[in-house]
């Protein structure tokens, strides 16, 4: 069986300036193709709306009929153009019909004078289908469907700029702990030299080299384990900073930031103003509550009896044709309809499943509206507790930082010996990536915060409609 071949996921960005947050934004939005396809859904919804106005088209329509054998020889055209109201279920209409020839006497309404018949006339609702009908219903519901696709597209657009956020955030966190073991792993590689000539002078022990070289492999380990790490979040960056053509690019570590100072890129408000009208998710729930609604107006309209008012004005035009002088008169006739249903079952089925939907949609929006409050106020905690952890790693750093560096001044001195100095260095290691690390988990409670509370301008979004 023929495998199927793997496409290469991604080219190789070349060197260039250090990769910042506002770029990756700006390209994940113009080439994420989940943004793509949400603009589609949207232009379709755009286009159902359209579909929908078209019920209220003014439709023209001609009929010819002409007997061609047999004892009369009757002909008539009829050209009819129908409007509907779209305040009404009702329409107007205008008809122009012309006849020639003999008709039967049971086809005798089609004679007309010489230059035909014209009528204008008009049906209005009067019950059933006067406040609300079927088209009026699929307009309003197709309207409110391109509100819902822009909720959508708000929602993936926020969910695919938080998502980018975070890998650029594990793609720093990573690269500079990566940065963090080279230069430790540097310290040990330096040493060497040094030592070594120490051992060749007889100044110190052959051991000693011994047990430089084994720390200096296990500093190697921690390199070889981060860049691992860092080459695992520039490949998951890809899927989010793509080439001018849509295709996954990998970002080289040569752009990566000088500092941690690169994860300060989102700067979500502590609070929001309301978060609730930001979100998009409860936003879409309310729109279809509202096309729930506008189904229940329509099913509680067919359950009304039809009272349908009839008008129409017509008067024949020129000469008198073969029907006789009763067509030139001006007629005006006023009728109306009347039905009542007495069953319905249709209707109220319909009634009764959209009200139930109404229902599990407005306990939908209650469950998000707690979420939400919920959501938020977790986050702010979660924000909280990292910066109060962030100062003491700062503290814990900047502490085994100076012992390291006065420890190493006393090895050099020969005042220290070889396993403490060691132990001062790692322990600053440890600090320096816990710091960065916590820097990381306050710029990802950010994003998180600025995903809760729907921060367009944080995630890159603002001025886009």
């Amino acid at each position: 069986m023929a495998v199927a071949q793997t496409p290469t996921p991604a080219a190789v960005q070349p060197a260039a300036a250090p990769l910042t947050l506002a770029e990756v934004l700006r390209v994940s939005l113009r080439a994420s193709p989940q943004i793509v396809e949400q603009l589609a859904r949207e232009r379709q919804a755009q286009s159902r709306a359209l579909t929908a106005e078209g019920a209220f088209d003014t439709v023209f329509d001609v009929e010819s009929r002409s007997r061609v054998l047999g004892y009369y020889d009757g002909a008539v055209v009829e050209g009819r153009a129908t409007r509907p109201f779209t305040d009404n279920g009702g329409y107007v209409y205008g008809n122009y019909r012309v006849s020639r020839g003999d008709f039967p006497v049971y086809e005798d309404e089609k004679h007309t004078n010489r230059l035909g018949e014209a009528k204008i006339g008009v049906l209005y609702a009067l019950l059933r289908d006067r406040l609300i009908d079927e088209r009026r219903t699929r307009r309003t519901v197709a309207a409110s469907d391109i509100d819902v696709a822009r909720f959508e597209r708000n929602a993936v657009e926020i969910g695919v700029q938080t998502r980018a956020v975070v890998a650029y955030q594990n793609w720093v966190v990573a690269g500079l702990r990566l940065r963090t073991y080279r230069d430790l792993m540097t310290l040990a590689e330096s040493r060497r030299g040094a030592i070594q000539r120490q051992v060749q002078l007889g100044a110190k022990p052959d051991i000693l080299l011994t047990e430089n070289d084994q720390n200096l492999v296990r500093r190697r380990a921690l390199v070889v384990r981060a860049d691992g790490d860092f080459q695992a979040a520039a490949n998951a960056l890809s899927l989010y900073y793509r080439d001018e053509g849509g295709q996954p690019v990998v970002v080289d570590a040569s752009r990566l930031p000088a500092d941690a100072s690169a994860l300060a890129g989102v700067n979500a408000a502590a609070t929001a103003a309301d978060p609730l009208a930001a979100r998009p998710d409860l936003q879409g729930v309310l729109a279809r509550i509202d096309q729930s609604l506008a189904r229940l107006a329509l099913a509680e309209n067919d359950l009304r009896p039809r009272f349908d008012l009839r008008a129409e004005l017509g008067k024949d035009i020129g000469d008198e044709g073969r029907g006789g002088p009763s067509r030139t008169p001006t007629e005006a006739v006023v009728g109306f309809r009347f039905s009542v249903p007495l069953q319905n079952r249709v209707a109220k089925g319909k009634l009764a499943e959209t009200r139930a939907e109404v229902e599990a949609l407005e306990a939908r929006s209650r469950f998000l509206r707690d979420q939400i409050a919920v959501e938020v106020d977790g986050i702010g905690v979660a924000l909280t507790a990292a910066e109060r952890l962030a100062q003491i790693a700062e503290q814990e750093f900047k502490l085994a930082d100076r012992l390291a560096v006065a420890e190493r001044r006393r090895f050099e001195l020969g005042s220290s010996d070889f396993f403490l100095v060691n132990q001062r260095e790692e322990t600053a290691t440890d600090a320096a990536v816990r710091l960065i690390e916590a820097r990381g988990r306050i710029a990802a409670a950010r994003v998180d915060l600025a995903a809760a509370t729907a921060d367009r301008k944080a995630l890159g979004l603002e001025g886009v409609d």
